[in-house]
């Protein structure tokens, strides 16, 4: 399993990368989507929603289940992945660079410091 080492990640299996602009992008984890199996649909916010911390913001749907995304930060989201309209599986094949989900402006910079980092989800995962 893949699971890059600059990265943050919640409890909830959301990933979030810092970017040079001070904004978040964010999309499932490896572990998440291996979980989901074959994703078939990706329902997101649109540009100019606020989100609040641990607000459901989207979900996607497998050939298995539907799960919630729930926003590891609050913020503004300020870009949403239109690729995932048309090819959902992109989150199968490319979790952390094509499969990202939106681009947020968090509103608080310190939710980012109380994630996990990549060593802390590995474990986390490990442990279930």
């Amino acid at each position: 399993m893949k699971l890059p080492e600059d990265l943050n990640y919640s409890k909830e299996h959301i990933w979030l990368k810092k970017q040079e602009d001070q904004t978040i992008k964010i999309g499932i984890t490896d572990h998440a989507q291996d979980e989901l199996g074959d994703i078939v649909f990706v329902e997101l916010p649109e540009p100019g929603d606020q989100l609040a911390l641990d607000q459901t913001f989207g979900s996607v749907e497998s050939v298995k289940t539907v799960s919630e995304l729930y926003a590891p930060v609050a913020g503004e989201v300020i870009e949403v992945n239109q690729s995932l309209e048309d090819e959902p599986e992109l989150v199968n094949t490319s979790p952390f660079e094509k499969g990202w989900m939106v681009v947020i402006k968090p509103n608080r910079s310190d939710q980012i410091e109380q994630l996990l980092s990549a060593k802390e989800y590995n474990k986390m995962i490990q442990e279930v």
